[in-house]
């Protein structure tokens, strides 16, 4: 995520009023792997521009801990689930948010605020923005954000290890949305969070009939990422089972077919927005985020 601060130039602003500031829609945002909150090349940087584009607009950047040391550590060490019911608590602590918000979700931020759609209706989610969130998680770990790569080396090492036991699900991240196509039974069986998020071990009406209540639900693909393994799963697709080679678009699956989660009844009303963006991993320009993300926050 640290390389969000070099991919998006510095541009003077423009200043294009996009609507008067009563009717700005509060905005929550919820950072990636090894970032925090209010990094200023990040997540404070996207703050900043969103509240001088959209002005008058209520931002929300998510912290799961009482400091940015502790916000980042807890992206790598804090069981989702834990995190999860954190925000929803922040959420319906907010005042500003009873009338209903936008979210945008960067990397494993997307999957995680779908979570919070799916499990928590109140405050209302209106639209989720997913910036390159592994929806059907990933099953490889090619590196890792910023000044991260000795945490990553040894995230692999324990992966590699034992991805699905319980002490690795309940303490390490990544391990959580770990989606193993040669392993899909024990995935099934322990994974925490993704199993359960994507409807993998029953149907969970409420997470459908919530997940369904979104006005969009918009997924952005980096189409030279190097850092998430398969790409395809910031669409929402995977492996097809059994194998590591061959991927499936979203509409190929059986989540899909069996419309588990209500997207498929939600792409047949154009509430599903796929869109593709040249660069790796979170690298994008001032200039598409402007022209792109900012209209469905308005």
């Amino acid at each position: 995520m640290a390389a969000l601060g070099a991919a998006v130039p510095v541009l003077a602003l423009l200043g294009l009023g996009l609507g008067p500031a009563a009717a700005a829609t509060p905005l929550v945002i919820w950072h990636g792997m090894g970032d925090s909150c209010c990094n200023p090349v990040s997540m404070g940087y996207i703050q900043k521009l969103v509240e001088k584009k959209i002005p008058g607009i209520y931002v929300l950047s998510l912290k799961i801990g009482s400091n940015m040391i502790q916000d980042m550590e807890n992206s790598f060490f804090m069981n989702v689930n834990d995190q999860v019911r954190e925000v929803c608590s922040q959420l319906a602590a907010d005042p500003r948010l009873q009338g209903g918000y936008n979210a945008m979700g960067f990397s494993q931020g997307g999957q995680f605020l779908r979570a919070v759609a799916q499990r928590c209706p109140a405050p209302p989610m209106l639209s989720l923005i997913s910036i390159g969130g592994q929806h059907q998680g990933v099953y490889g770990f090619p590196r890792c954000p910023g000044e991260s790569s000795h945490v990553c080396d040894w995230i692999r090492k324990t992966l590699d290890l034992g991805a699905y036991t319980k002490a690795v699900q309940e303490h390490l991240v990544q391990a959580e949305y770990w989606h193993d196509p040669l392993k899909e039974e024990e995935y099934r069986r322990s994974s925490i969070f993704l199993a359960d998020i994507n409807q993998e071990r029953g149907i969970n009406e409420t997470y459908k009939k919530n997940l369904m209540a979104l006005k969009k639900f918009v997924m952005v693909k980096f189409l030279n990422d190097t850092m998430v393994d398969p790409p395809i799963s910031e669409w929402f697709g995977f492996y097809k089972s059994g194998q590591a080679k061959e991927t499936v678009p979203l509409q190929e699956t059986s989540l899909y077919k069996e419309d588990r989660l209500g997207l498929q009844q939600m792409d047949k009303a154009g509430k599903l927005v796929f869109l593709g963006v040249k660069g790796d991993h979170l690298h994008f320009s001032e200039e598409w985020f402007d022209s792109t993300i900012l209209p469905f926050l308005q």
